[in-house]
């Protein structure tokens, strides 16, 4: 089971769609938590269409936490998301609701951890940064952590006060490899390179402007015959190897040094 978050420093990056867009294209299944503080769920307004009002939702799961049952409640609490093999635990319904999950994070981690046995990753739709009831725990509880930024002056400014926190949270943590930008938008105006320059993080994989192809997964638009071949759908799959490849070398364990032959 790999964890991976998304966050954003400010703004709408694109952090929903893009966490929407890597679930319902991830190769193995994969599970959605929309963890974003902010409350009311813009996957069920936008993807779903308004057309889904889930019982459950990650209120649900503080509950169960209080009550000692915290990892049998998550499939409870789990709707199917239509026409794939992914999953969804909507978030709160209002914001004030984010507050009563500040418990409920670091043990949220660790019940996800036993999703293993199943072979299904977590993605996490962590919203923007340092809002009332942000799930903090969960971005240095997880495999990967990714700040999702366009690449424009504006963005990377709102950006990079947080990428420098980010950053010595993570050192504190000992964990600063699993700490890493997703671009939206390469080269609109700057590249990775001058990105990971400016916010001094480097850009693990970009994920392509494609407005059009975007709308199916932000806001229900009827998906084109030939959505697989978009730039988007094409940019998708190159960060989902990116991102597999870096969980993969931050499990490798350390290679044991071989014992020096005796004479």
């Amino acid at each position: 089971m790999a964890l991976i978050v998304l966050t954003s420093a400010s703004g709408s990056p694109g952090v929903t769609t893009t966490a929407l867009a890597l679930v319902l294209t991830w190769r193995r299944p994969a599970l959605l938590v929309e963890a974003d503080p902010t409350g009311g769920s813009a996957l069920l307004a936008g993807y779903f269409r308004g057309r889904a009002a889930p019982t459950d939702s990650l209120i649900d799961l503080a509950f169960a936490h209080r009550d000692g049952t915290l990892p049998e409640a998550i499939p409870a609490v789990t709707m199917r998301i239509p026409g794939s093999a992914a999953t969804l635990i909507p978030g709160t319904r209002a914001h004030g609701q984010a507050r009563s999950l500040a418990s409920l994070w670091e043990p949220l981690a660790q019940a996800f951890s036993s999703l293993d046995a199943v072979g299904q990753d977590v993605i996490v739709d962590a919203g923007r940064l340092g809002l009332d009831g942000y799930p903090e725990p969960l971005l240095y509880a997880a495999d990967l952590t990714l700040l999702v930024t366009r690449t424009d002056l504006v963005a990377l400014a709102g950006a990079r006060s947080w990428a420098e926190t980010l950053r010595g949270g993570f050192e504190q943590h000992g964990t600063s490899t699993g700490f890493a930008l997703l671009t939206v938008g390469d080269a609109r105006p700057y590249t990775a390179r001058e990105v990971t320059d400016v916010l001094q993080v480097p850009v693990l994989a970009s994920v392509a402007w494609d407005e059009p192809a975007a709308a199916v997964f932000s806001h229900g638009h009827d998906a084109p015959r030939n959505l697989d071949r978009t730039r988007l759908l094409r940019s998708l799959r190159s960060a989902q190897d990116a991102i597999s490849t870096r969980v993969a070398t931050l499990r490798e364990p350390l290679a044991e040094p071989e014992p020096e032959k005796t004479r």
